[in-house]
């Protein structure tokens, strides 16, 4: 099978993107594999440092393992937003097939300095064990958490500098890119916030890196076409299908208030979730 870096050069080729879901249980896991499979893409399962607590982070690579190997299908499995040195560590040597190291809260200098250190461990790993891991970094403001928020947050205006994301991806060796172009994390009440394609370009002419999109929830489809036709390799999708989960099991028990058994009341969050990722799928893919 090709690995994820092969499959990132593919999409960039056909001028596509590949789809980024988080999980944080089994049926969120299933949902995303079945929407995949039925358009047979490549997808990421993303699992960020709570949800990776929460899922286990061994079980997570058992779980994606084993749908690869049952099915010999490009699934895999990346470290979302973890934000130290030993954390990305743990992931990397417990098999994720990529790792984003979140520096954002550092200064620039700081950022780079603790992403090195996690370029340099997954290269080293990548020299003894022939494992192809990728390293992700972020600059600029992306915001956190996939909560519902009221309004477009304070500093959602602080986006990536094409000067000094050039300077960032030369100094650390990253082998993906999430800077900040517009995009927020969570979803948003009160306004939309939207993408700068114009910075998307100039950034990844003047990096020459594979660019990462976070904070897809609640953007335009136009953000996202317009966006991969400027560079954008990766989308990332979490908020809507966390939304998705909730709203479905909250109808289910308030239709059944009786009914007990797990497997009928989560079927219809596994049927919400699998809906909005195939839809995502087809529009990254271009798919009709």
């Amino acid at each position: 099978m090709k690995t994820l870096r092969e499959y990132i050069k593919e999409a960039e080729e056909k001028k596509v993107a590949i789809g980024h879901f988080n999980i944080s249980n089994l049926e969120g896991l299933h949902a995303i594999y079945n929407a995949a499979k039925k358009l047979n893409v490549p997808v990421v399962i993303g699992l960020s440092e709570g949800e990776e607590s929460f899922v286990g982070r061994e079980e997570a690579v058992a779980l994606v393992h084993a749908l690869r190997e049952r099915d010999d299908y490009p699934l895999f499995l990346n470290a979302d937003h973890h934000h130290s040195f030993e954390s990305v560590k743990n992931c990397i040597d417990a098999g994720f097939d990529s790792v984003i190291i979140d520096g954002t809260k550092l200064s620039f200098d700081e950022n780079v300095k603790i992403t090195k250190e996690c370029v340099d461990y997954a290269r080293n790993v990548t020299k003894e064990t022939g494992r192809d891991i990728l390293v992700e970094a972020e600059l600029g403001y992306i915001g956190e958490g996939s909560n519902i928020k009221e309004t477009i947050p304070e500093g959602a205006g602080i986006l990536a500098k094409p000067e000094e994301a050039e300077k960032f991806v030369k100094m650390t060796g990253i082998d993906l890119f999430a800077p900040s172009v517009g995009s927020i994390h969570g979803l948003i009440k009160s306004g939309k916030p939207h993408v700068d394609i114009d910075l998307v370009r100039q950034i990844r002419k003047i990096t020459g890196v594979s660019l990462v999109l976070h904070g897809g929830s609640g953007l335009r489809d136009v953000d996202f076409t317009e966006g991969i036709k400027a560079g954008i390799s990766i989308i990332h999708i979490n908020s809507e299908i966390r939304l998705a989960y909730k709203d479905a099991v909250k109808k289910f028990i308030n239709e059944n208030p009786e009914e007990i058994n797990p497997t009928k009341i989560l079927k219809p969050a596994v049927d919400a979730i699998e809906q909005i990722v195939e839809s995502r799928l087809k529009l990254f893919n271009g798919i009709k």
